[in-house]
């Protein structure tokens, strides 16, 4: 199985999730639009193009597990199914051709985040609220943790539009957080709704910090089904 970050997360987040599948044999990528470097990001055409380049060297039937944004670059990534047998949404965008992430919100960022501008360095994006946003369910010190690991977030990634949707080919679970304060569960029932299965964790928008065994057991049940 291969697991798909969200935006600003590096695979190092996910380390009591692959924990729990220490069973199965577990892939992650990094992000080309997410970094500790604005001047190095990229977009999510690039992300897109790392995923499917991960699934392509796996062996075998693939599980592509997609949090957040990271279900953007996700449905971007397979022009032909391949060996990608499933996609998992955990709360995730999971868009039709012609939306990004951003035209989820009416053009504009979050107002949980900001845009900075540098001179000679692309647009990048922060999180102004963190813990309040992604980590509402995680004791303070693993919170904690998590936020120093954060990076940044191209701009550009955030804002481009899908020419192609993955889950329109590849069977998909949606799975809702019901105590999302990023993506609200209304949104997340309306993308669910493109999904062939639905699941709901009652987690935040990080049930891979907060409920990992939990959603390590959705996982597990698509991994075998396959």
């Amino acid at each position: 199985m291969l697991l798909i970050p969200g935006a600003w997360h590096k695979p190092t987040h996910y380390g009591l999730l692959v924990k729990e599948l220490s069973d199965l044999d577990v892939h992650t990528v990094a992000l080309a639009s997410s970094g500790d470097d604005p001047a190095t990001l990229q977009d999510m055409y690039a992300d897109a193009e790392v995923i499917a380049r991960a699934a392509a060297a796996i062996d075998g039937p693939v599980v592509v597990v997609a949090h957040s944004y990271g279900g953007v670059p996700t449905t971007q990534a397979f022009r032909e199914v391949g060996n990608v047998v499933r996609i998992m949404y955990v709360a995730a965008f999971q868009l039709p051709v012609g939306e990004s992430l951003l035209s989820t919100n009416g053009g504009t960022l979050m107002p949980w985040s900001r845009r900075l501008r540098q001179n000679g360095i692309c647009d990048h994006v922060e999180v102004i609220t963190p813990i309040t946003v992604f980590y509402n369910d995680l004791d303070d010190v693993t919170a904690r943790d998590a936020v120093a690991q954060l990076g940044y977030q191209s701009y550009a990634s955030l804002n481009q539009q899908l020419t192609q949707t993955a889950w329109q080919a590849i069977p998909s679970t949606y799975v809702i957080c019901e105590a999302d304060n990023a993506i609200s569960v209304p949104a997340q029932e309306a993308m669910a709704r493109r999904a062939d299965e639905v699941a709901r964790l009652a987690t935040s928008h990080s049930p891979f910090l907060s409920r990992p065994a939990a959603e390590a057991e959705l996982i597990r049940l698509a991994v075998e089904s396959h």
